[in-house]
């Protein structure tokens, strides 16, 4: 199967963190947690949001050059930012890709965007709006990731509980 790595770094809102958790376990993405953290990983908000998916990938680091250190050459990372001059949609995400996304108050230090500028993408939105949901932006992200890969070993089907779809 592909692999999509969605890092966040310096999360300080537990429910997105959890939300993400979810979302990662409903696709198959590794999560990648880069601390400092604004909540302990048994923060019942991040557990309650994220419900019974913290036994799937995540990893956890110390700080943003540990994950780099980590992580450096082993695929290739876009950052998400509303200061991105590509729309996310425009990008070709390879295999193992790293979707890299900042803290909520902040996003991601402006001198690591300034370094690959080819890298940064936004997800389009009203000018007056700062920024959508982190949560929301990282759902945004992996299924464009998937529905680019057409959506690989992932169920495209649904059945109704008390009825039956007609063919």
């Amino acid at each position: 199967m592909s692999i999509i790595n969605i890092v966040m770094v310096e999360p300080e809102i537990p429910q997105n963190t959890g939300n993400v958790a979810r979302t990662c376990a409903a696709t198959g993405a590794r999560l990648h947690l880069v601390r400092p953290m604004g909540f302990e990983p048994d923060d019942k908000k991040l557990k309650r949001a994220g419900l019974d998916y913290w036994q799937y990938h995540i990893t956890y680091y110390d700080n943003l050059q540990d994950f780099f250190d980590k992580n450096e050459g082993k695929g290739e990372f876009f950052y998400f930012t509303t200061k991105g001059r590509h729309v996310h949609s425009d990008a070709a995400y390879p295999d193992n890709c790293y979707l890299i996304f900042g803290k909520e108050t902040k996003g991601l230090p402006e001198e690591l965007l300034l370094r690959y500028p080819d890298n940064c993408v936004r997800i389009p939105m009203e000018g007056q709006i700062r920024s959508l949901n982190l949560s929301n932006s990282v759902a945004i992200a992996v299924y464009e990731v998937l529905r680019q890969w057409d959506y690989p070993s992932l169920q495209n089907f649904g059945q109704l509980h008390n009825y039956k779809w007609e063919d």
